[in-house]
């Protein structure tokens, strides 16, 4: 649905400056599917949470299927922190484990619990970043037809009731989230925070198998792939993304292109639109192998891999205050260009390649050795200045949703560097058609992930966020006004510290 020419500013762009920050990825998706000036959606009237109710005490779904049978459980080997403690970060490889046992470690490292910090409002903390420690997405294990769900509190899998008992040749591990682990205020975001958290949690298991020497390949979704759900027992299957799947022997079953489906019975506009926008990715069915997921010739930081997930972090505050503070600091720059490695390591497959290669990225810089203060196009060949000079990291925090505030910290005028990944969805969309929404996800998680690495590796925090106001923040960076900021990245020294409790096994 279009909005009138008439009610259009004269040079605005497809998406109004004042529209609501959740609704605008609903009007990107349309614009990207044709509408050249999308309608503002209707708020739900469940849009925000009762009087006096936080946003982190809504309900939600819980943090395993309801199906998870806990008189079920695997329990997985102890030891993986030990082996990742004898790897050199980034080179190092442990070697060594035997076959059935690898895979394992290899969970236990992509997605097992690190830690525990007592004043945090948020708990507990893995080697990736997930919003509010939800964890939206789930890692299911079809293990030659045992099929079941990996548990990182019990370091176990868990079966499932309702999953097929149908026999498989195939060992993988596929990967979907879960919408309603967010709460319904999310609205739009819903979709899009899960589907970022799927391409980091597809980097975080990838890097997981290269470092136990398991050769993998990503099958996308495509045909078939709600069926997928129903294997596992997930439903309604409204509720849950298709899944990403990881192959590590075997045929898994791509699935019969079997036509129409059923019409999922979602229960609200606001997630029907979610899960269309879920629905339309229609990869190719042929699976791609992960030739890398950690960037080749990146130098030796003098620390293993354990200590750089173990540090890995979005940011500190203390006495249980939210949002993150920082001191100014000098950084070396070669932070700047290891990260720049690590993020734009590309993700297998053509389409995730391709979007990956559609992403921009700008760089926002502040005290970083070799490179004058200001906002940078970053390619794997150049920092390419827009503006230089000082000033732009706190002309951002102007801007930026959470303001500083008796009960919250920001200290975005202090950060190192400020990463901003963008794309033009309706170019992405005229050569990935409608699969193209959810590869920028992927390919962004995918990128963001890897950022995170990097900056532990240099002692920084670093916060994926979504808080940024769109329009003003696409003005200060000097994008055009059809390209879409995904998300952005706060990086910087954190000015607090505090007990950790090792949760590690």
């Amino acid at each position: 649905m279009n909005v009138p020419e008439a009610l259009v500013p004269p040079g605005a762009g497809p998406v109004p400056e004042d529209a609501d920050t959740m609704a605008r990825d609903r009007m990107w998706y349309l614009y990207a599917a044709g509408a050249d000036r999308p309608a503002v959606p209707p708020m739900p009237p469940d849009a925000e949470p009762p009087p006096g109710v936080p946003v982190y005490a809504l309900p939600v779904a819980p943090r395993l299927p309801g199906t998870a049978r806990l008189d079920d459980l695997t329990a997985l080997p102890p030891g993986t922190v030990d082996l990742l403690e004898d790897a050199p970060f980034p080179a190092g490889r442990v070697t060594g484990v035997p076959e059935d046992r690898a895979l394992a470690h290899a969970l236990v490292a992509a997605f097992g619990v690190q830690r525990r910090e007592p004043e945090n409002p948020f708990n507990d903390h893995r080697g990736y970043a997930s919003v509010r420690a939800k964890f939206p997405v789930q890692v299911l294990v079809n293990d030659r037809g045992r099929r079941r769900v990996f548990d990182p509190y019990r370091r176990a899998l868990a079966g499932l009731s309702g999953a097929s008992s149908a026999p498989s040749a195939a060992r993988e591990v596929l990967l979907t989230g879960r919408f309603t682990r967010l709460p319904a205020t999310y609205r739009w975001y819903r979709g899009s925070l899960v589907q970022l958290e799927l391409g980091i949690a597809l980097r975080a298991v990838c890097v997981a198998l290269q470092l136990l020497g398991i050769s993998a390949r990503v099958r996308f979704p495509g045909p078939g792939a709600r069926e997928r759900l129903a294997e596992f027992g997930l439903t309604p299957s409204w509720e849950w993304t298709l899944p990403v799947v990881v192959e590590l022997a075997g045929d898994a079953p791509a699935g019969p292109d079997h036509g129409p489906v059923p019409a999922e019975a979602v229960p609200d506009a606001v997630m029907a639109d979610v899960v269309e926008m879920n629905r339309a990715q229609r990869f190719p069915a042929a699976a791609a192998p992960v030739d890398t997921a950690v960037p080749p010739g990146t130098p030796d930081t003098g620390l293993s891999w354990a200590e750089v997930l173990w540090r890995r972090t979005s940011g500190r505050m203390p006495r249980g205050l939210f949002g993150n503070n920082a001191r100014p600091r000098t950084v070396p720059g070669a932070v700047l260009d290891t990260a720049r490695d690590w993020l734009l390591t590309p993700p297998p497959g053509a389409g995730l390649r391709a979007a990956a290669g559609a992403l921009r990225v700008t760089a926002v810089t502040q005290s970083v050795a070799g490179h004058a203060d200001g906002v940078y196009e970053v390619t794997s060949a150049a920092y390419t200045p827009r503006a230089t000079g000082p000033g732009v990291p706190a002309r951002l925090e102007e801007i930026y949703g959470y303001p500083l505030a008796p009960g919250n910290g920001c200290d975005v005028r202090h950060a190192s560097v400020l990463w901003f990944l963008s794309f033009r969805p309706r170019e992405l969309a005229g050569d990935l058609g409608t699969s193209a929404w959810t590869a920028a996800q992927y390919a962004c998680g995918w990128a963001v992930h890897g950022l995170t690495l990097a900056a532990a590796s240099a002692g920084l925090y670093a916060r994926p966020v979504r808080a940024f106001r769109e329009a003003p923040a696409r003005r200060l960076l000097g994008l055009p006004a059809d390209e879409m900021v995904v998300l952005a990245v706060i990086s910087g020294t954190s000015r607090f510290s505090g007990p950790l409790l090792d949760l590690r096994q």
